[in-house]
């Protein structure tokens, strides 16, 4: 895909590429979210931990590849603006989406635990970033084994909470062989869905990266400017899209899940990981927007705590802020 891309340069051509980025980004979203919450109910696992652990990860593939990429072409400030761009948009932009469509009940795991961790980890960054002037291979190494850490704990608290009479449904059914047969292919056509969707939302999201870049580059914006915007809004749209579908499907746990496991993924992993490819410098426009990140947080922790639920008018005024942040970053 990146071979050909670079072959598309008129304008027609870039809008076709970009309208079939965009089917692909919203059939692979379909795809991968139909596979994931049905391997969920399978397995008694709560949406919520799947939309923290597969939905987010797999969504969050284009900010691994453009970081990662980044870090080994020594562009390590590319790395870390795609991160916390991407995660603004994630916050404000893909949780006020499915609010906006339906108002989004908020379980209390999700502000006790979930958002504070999604906060403690942004935080974390500001210090690692400030005390040692960026990010070392150290650094990337702790980000990485916290990682590591977390997921170990989602992943038992899934088998806590997996109630004691679907295991023994699971023991019961597994004793009878055409059961078992059953529930294997059925799991495999699951996982060929999630397959197919990442796949589908990776070349999907690159098409979009690359035509959106591309038409504003022929409209005279600076690379700059594309990069704190486009690109962390294209790396973005597999969790806005993922998101949206999952509310639409009224799998909303899956959609808020997606949007704070994301953001804990992209600090952790995908920096993590960058950092540990090459050291990476942490410069001032990145501490505002990591505190920009942090207040935004806490905003929204506020609004899912009121009620416990997020309304359609929480989720357009979070959506206004989005428009805020993007006016700020184009004049700053």
């Amino acid at each position: 895909m990146q071979n050909f891309l670079p072959t598309i340069s008129s304008i027609p051509s870039l809008i076709f590429c970009l309208v079939l980025g965009l089917v692909c980004l919203i059939g692979g979203a379909n795809l991968f979210v139909s596979g994931s919450s049905k391997i969920a109910t399978k397995f008694k696992i709560p949406p919520m931990i799947i939309g923290l652990t597969i939905v987010a990860m797999g969504t969050s593939l284009p900010e691994t590849a453009v970081s990662a990429t980044a870090a080994l072409a020594g562009q390590n400030s590319l790395a870390i603006s795609n991160v916390l761009g991407s995660n603004i948009f994630n916050l404000i932009v893909a949780i006020g989406m499915c609010a906006l469509i339906r108002p989004i009940l908020v379980k209390k795991e999700v502000t006790s635990r979930d958002i504070p961790f999604s906060l403690f980890v942004t935080i974390l960054l500001i210090v690692l970033g400030v005390i040692g002037h960026g990010l070392n291979r150290v650094d990337g190494i702790i980000l990485l084994v916290i990682f590591a850490f977390y997921l170990r704990s989602l992943v038992k608290q899934a088998n806590v909470n997996k109630p004691a009479d679907d295991k023994n449904e699971t023991i019961i059914s597994e004793n009878n062989a055409n059961t078992k047969g059953k529930i294997l292919s059925s799991i495999f056509v699951c996982i060929l869905f999630i397959v197919i969707g990442i796949i589908a939302i990776i070349y999907g999201g690159e098409a979009v990266i690359y035509s959106c870049k591309t038409i504003a580059l022929n409209f005279g914006m600076s690379e700059t400017l594309i990069g704190l915007t486009i690109v962390s809004i294209g790396t973005s749209l597999p969790e806005l899209v993922t998101s949206v579908v999952a509310a639409c499907k009224g799998e909303v746990d899956m959609a808020l899940g997606n949007a704070i496991g994301s953001n804990i993924f992209n600090v952790l992993m995908v920096l993590g990981l960058s950092a540990t490819i090459s050291p990476m410098g942490f410069e001032a426009f990145n501490l505002i927007d990591s505190i920009t990140l942090v207040a935004l947080t806490i905003i929204t922790s506020i609004f899912c705590k009121t009620e416990d639920h997020l309304s359609r008018k929480e989720g357009a005024f979070m959506l206004i802020m989005y428009v805020a942040f993007m006016f700020y970053i184009c004049n700053r």
